[in-house]
């Protein structure tokens, strides 16, 4: 608990909200019920994820309720990393539903006071703003958008993307989005990632499915004096957040600073983000 508290104070007044993965990688870690009812004691807002990975519908929807009761606001469906990738590499998986299943189910619960297979009224309410996720940059490139038009026809209330690198095939998937009019239905939050070091450029590329790292993002790390290539790093993520808010449709920035939460306030001040304004 000490560990999330810290966390969350790095945080503290330089964000909305803050997102809690649910078993990231597929790698065993604390609840994302848990940690997001610690943050709602904390007075901070969390965005929890729920990944179809690991649980049926019954788990889920119990779950839903849960995160309801504890006053967890926001909540963000995903499809969920594959086993193989994380610490328990012989779990079995359960994709008992998808990802748009899962924003159809919780919307359900909200508006029609239902769940799944049973038109008995739920007794309370299930006050979720609903989320998904959205990848531009992964392939076949022309079905993204529709992918994203079909999540929010589910009942997604605002979507957080893949990291931008190449805001040139951003722009272009924006575009696309625009055009079938998703963008005035649902909030889209841009996600950037800061890069430590020269090597997380060509790893990431590599490693992590749908990024995309223009050779000149990677040139310029490669190029950054001895002992600056964090700060070259912070300075390019400051910059991609100046230009993904030019751009018509994006509602908001989703810094996704991966274990380096302590630069999330320095990212935010650089891009004339603060002070942030006040949440009700």
């Amino acid at each position: 608990m000490e560990f999330v508290h810290a966390k969350a104070e790095l945080l503290r007044g330089a964000v909305d909200a803050v997102n809690v993965t649910d078993n990231q990688t597929a790698v065993v870690r604390m609840s994302s019920v848990a940690v997001s009812a610690l943050l709602v004691q904390m007075g901070i807002e969390p965005v929890m994820q729920m990944v179809c990975r690991d649980r049926n519908r019954i788990a889920m929807q119990s779950d839903i309720f849960g995160a309801a009761a504890l006053g967890i606001r926001n909540l963000t469906c995903l499809t969920g990393d594959h086993q193989e990738f994380g610490n328990q590499a012989g779990a079995k998986k359960v994709y008992d539903i998808d990802s748009v299943q899962l924003v159809a189910m919780v919307k359900r619960m909200r508006d029609e006071r239902r769940i799944l297979g049973s038109d008995e009224e739920i007794a309370g309410a299930v006050p979720l703003l609903i989320g998904a996720a959205a990848n531009p940059f992964a392939k076949p490139y022309e079905f993204r958008a529709l992918r994203l038009a079909k999540k929010v026809q589910a009942g997604a209330d605002y979507v957080q993307t893949q990291c931008v690198f190449d805001v040139a095939m951003f722009v272009e998937w924006m575009k696309a989005v625009r055009d079938l009019g998703v963008h005035t239905k649902c909030r889209i939050l841009a996600g950037v990632t800061p890069l430590k070091s020269a090597g997380m450029a060509p790893y990431m590329s590599e490693n992590v499915s749908g990024v995309v790292i223009p050779e000149t993002i990677v040139k310029r790390m490669n190029d950054a004096p001895r002992g600056k290539g964090a700060e070259t790093g912070l300075a390019i993520c400051a910059e991609i957040i100046e230009q993904l808010r030019g751009i018509e449709g994006v509602a908001g920035i989703h810094i996704m600073a991966i274990e380096w939460e302590q630069k999330v306030r320095e990212i935010v001040q650089t891009a004339k983000l603060l002070p942030r304004p006040a949440l009700s």
